[in-house]
């Protein structure tokens, strides 16, 4: 009598800007990955940003080309969802791309990436009532990311992030870490709010409103 050992789930270790396999799911054990699709112009448009503990799965959404694409070094573990993780990640996808697609539509390019950052704090920054913190470095968020993110140019993100410090609107607290006052957002948004209704974007408002991916961003909690 032969016993037949129970196959081991895949695990993959991959490089910042590998590709992952769109048809499969997967538990993002450490690193960042970002959901990619593209116009006719061939121009990137980002659908969504997962971290630590968060799981991807295919969408059916027949969005294509859809491609998955790692923003840092990534360790993943193929995962068998259930019915009920599917539908919080399809939820969460929707609720991204929501997002996504009304901070592409603030203007001038400056609002629209300082939006952008304030953005990404709030999924995997640290929160606090001064602003939001978060770090490029641990994300890997090159100013060639932050452009294809935001729809921008390279250099029109390296020209802006140096007017915000200039102005206070970033303040640099480590050698990796930004905080994004939370007043400097709040200010950009009221002046610009003809291209986005404040209210579609809530701000986080303290620590306990985190999402769960806070928690394995690389912060420590005061």
């Amino acid at each position: 009598m032969s016993l037949t050992m129970p196959a081991r789930p895949l695990r993959l270790n991959l490089r910042a800007d590998d590709h992952l396999p769109a048809d499969t799911s997967w538990r993002i054990d450490d690193g960042y990955i970002r959901a990619n699709t593209w116009n006719e112009e061939g121009e990137s448009i980002t659908l969504g940003i997962w971290g630590p503990g968060e799981l991807v799965t295919p969408t059916g959404s027949g969005v294509t080309p859809y491609e998955l694409i790692s923003l840092t070094r990534v360790v993943v573990e193929e995962w068998k969802p259930s019915d009920a993780e599917i539908l919080d990640f399809l939820r969460d996808q929707i609720t991204q791309t929501a997002h996504l697609l009304q901070i592409h539509r603030v203007r001038p390019a400056d609002a629209r990436l300082l939006r952008l950052l304030h953005w990404i704090g709030g999924r995997f920054g640290r929160i606090s009532s001064s602003g939001t913190t978060l770090s490029l470095e641990d994300m890997n968020l090159t100013h060639r990311h932050l452009a294809d993110i935001a729809g921008m140019t390279r250099v029109t993100v390296t020209k802006s992030l140096t007017r915000f410090r200039s102005k206070g609107l970033v303040v640099k607290v480590s050698e990796a870490d930004l905080l994004v006052p939370r007043s400097a957002c709040l200010s950009s948004l009221h002046t610009h709010q003809s291209s986005l209704p404040i209210s579609s974007l809530p701000f986080p408002r303290t620590l306990r409103h985190e999402p769960p991916a806070h928690q394995n961003a690389g912060f420590r909690n005061p």
